[in-house]
């Protein structure tokens, strides 16, 4: 004897995933962070300059730390970039995918009926360069807390997340229960 449908504790699973949001931080929200490191390189890469104008003699530094200062400049100049690229964001009407990694790669999952609470903070800056910090709270082990920075537009996939993580505990008849002291 089967059961009627309406009795099942939730809904069977629609197997199509929708994305959301797929990609990187955007560099631009790291502003502060990403003026520091150029400044570090325009300081590595003059840095001969400046010894060759401080020195009585007028000459560069040996031809290694010449080398050296301008290699460092220019890994100064590439490294937030590189950074930016090595953290990729999917998020879906299901999960949460947080890939980082440049070698090798790392990819954490997070269910949404996992989620607990969403965050969703944006500085004056943030709101002018339209980025911001979406903070994932969850009872995942492997997960617990997962910050996306840098999303572009993060208002709109900030409210999409909180209505679907509503409808999967729904879908899955996941019940929030307050135990009191």
């Amino acid at each position: 004897m089967t059961e009627p449908a309406d009795d099942k504790p939730h809904k069977p699973a629609d197997d199509s995933e929708e994305v959301y949001y797929s990609g990187s931080p955007l560099l631009r929200a790291e502003g502060m962070k990403l003026a520091v490191w150029w400044m570090a390189g325009v300081v590595l890469i003059a840095l001969p300059i400046v010894w060759k104008i401080m020195s009585k003699a007028g000459e560069f530094p040996n031809a290694i730390v010449t080398l050296i200062c301008l290699v460092l400049g220019l890994i100064a100049f590439a490294w937030p970039v590189l950074m930016q690229r090595t953290v990729r964001y999917r998020v879906s009407n299901y999960r949460i995918d947080y890939e980082r990694g440049l070698l090798s790669k790392t990819i954490d999952t997070l269910e949404l009926w996992h989620v607990e609470d969403i965050r969703f903070h944006q500085t004056l800056l943030d709101r002018m360069l339209s980025t911001g910090t979406i903070t994932v709270i969850s009872h995942d082990d492997t997960t617990p807390q997962l910050v996306l920075r840098g999303v572009p537009n993060p208002r709109p996939l900030f409210e999409t997340l909180k209505q679907r993580v509503i409808a999967v505990k729904r879908q899955r008849g996941v019940i929030k229960m307050d135990v009191g002291n």
